[in-house]
C-alpha cells in the first residue's frame, strides 16, 4: 500500500505544504465520495480510511491503464468496509470470468491426433450452406435437448472436407460450455496406428479403458484406418461394447455410409470377415443415427 508521504514525493511536491490539498483530493474524488456518503462515514472513519482512499485511487489508475506493475490483473479494485473503516479488495472483472470460462471450457475437450484449433470452434466458423441447414438444426436440437433419455448420438458421413470434423468440434464446443460435459474427439485411424504401437510398451489395456469410458466420444474419419481385424475386434468392438452397455454418448465422422463402412471392417487378408462386420455394425447403428452431409471440399 502507498502511502501519502510516498504519494507526494512521487508527484514531487512538498509533504508538509501539501498533505492537507491532497487529502481534499482524495476526498473529493467522485467514487470515494460516493462510498463515503453509502456508508455514511463520521469524520472519524474518513480519517482514519485516507491511507485506503489514497491506495484505492493509485490502484484504479493502474487497473485503467493497464498498467504493467498492476498485480491483481482480471480484478478491479473497489472500496469496501471492514471493521469501521474502508478497504480495498478486488473484483473480478466480467471480461476475467469469461476468459477463465471459455479456457475451462478448451480443458474439458480432449483431442487425440487432431488440431487443437478444433477446441476453439464456434458457430462463426461454420460455413452455413443449405447442405448444412438440415444437420445444423439437427444439432441445435439436440444440444437443446441433451437431457432427454433416449438421445443416440450421430453418425455424420460425407465427403473430404465438406467440414464433418469442424461440426463435431462445434457441437463438442457447446456441450462443454452449456453443460459442463467433457468431450474427447479422436481421429480413428491416428488412433488404430498409436494402439498397436502401444503393444510394445504394454499400454493397450490402459488406453482402450480411457477411451471407452469417455464421457462423450467422437470417432473421426472411422473407416480411413487400415482395416485391421486385431483393431476391430480387440480394441474398437470392446469400446463400443462398453458404450453400448453403459449409454455413453457416442459421435462418428466417415466418408463411408453404413453398407461403406461394413464392407470396410468385412476386408481382411484372411478372406471375408462379413460376420465380424456385422456385429461391429450392430453397435455403431444402436450408439448413433446416420446422417449425410454434402458440400464442397472446404480443405
Amino acid at each position: 500500500m502507498e502511502k501519502i508521504g510516498d504519494t507526494l514525493r512521487r508527484q514531487g511536491a512538498d509533504a508538509q505544504a501539501n498533505a492537507q490539498r491532497l487529502i481534499q483530493e482524495i476526498l473529493a474524488d467522485e467514487d470515494i465520495s460516493a462510498f463515503i456518503k453509502q456508508q455514511k462515514l463520521s469524520p472519524e472513519e474518513i480519517k482514519r480510511s485516507v491511507p485506503k482512499f489514497n491506495q484505492f485511487r493509485n490502484e484504479r489508475q493502474k487497473f485503467q491503464e493497464s498498467d504493467a506493475g498492476y498485480s491483481a490483473k482480471g480484478f478491479q479494485p473497489v472500496l469496501v468496509m471492514n471493521e469501521g473503516y474502508a478497504d480495498v479488495a478486488y473484483l473480478e472483472t466480467q471480461e476475467h470470468k469469461d476468459a477463465v470460462a471459455r479456457q475451462d471450457a478448451r480443458n474439458r475437450i480432449t483431442l487425440v491426433g487432431l488440431p487443437s484449433h478444433l477446441r476453439d470452434i464456434s458457430e462463426k466458423d461454420l460455413a452455413m450452406d443449405p447442405n448444412r441447414v438440415e444437420i445444423y438444426r439437427y444439432l441445435q436440437a439436440y444440444i437443446k435437448n441433451l437431457e432427454e433419455s433416449g438421445q443416440k448420438g450421430l453418425y455424420l458421413y460425407g465427403n473430404f472436407g465438406v467440414g464433418k470434423s469442424y461440426l463435431m468440434a462445434y457441437l463438442a464446443n457447446r456441450l462443454s460450455v452449456k453443460y459442463g460435459k467433457q468431450t474427447t474427439l479422436l481421429h480413428f485411424p491416428t488412433f488404430s496406428v498409436d494402439i498397436k504401437n502401444a503393444i510394445n510398451d504394454g499400454t493397450v489395456r490402459d488406453q482402450i479403458e480411457t477411451i471407452k469410458k469417455a464421457e462423450i466420444l467422437v470417432l473421426d474419419d472411422i473407416g480411413a484406418e487400415q482395416q485391421s481385424s486385431w483393431v476391430r475386434d480387440d480394441v474398437l468392438q470392446v469400446i463400443l461394447q462398453y458404450r453400448m452397455q453403459e449409454n455413453l454418448l457416442t459421435f462418428f465422422t466417415s466418408n463411408f455410409d453404413f453398407k461403406g463402412l461394413e464392407k470396410h471392417f468385412a476386408m481382411s487378408r484372411s478372406g471375408d470377415e462379413s460376420w465380424q462386420a456385422k456385429r461391429v455394425m450392430e453397435r455403431i447403428r444402436y450408439l448413433a443415427k446416420e446422417m449425410h452431409l454434402q458440400g464442397e471440399n472446404r480443405r
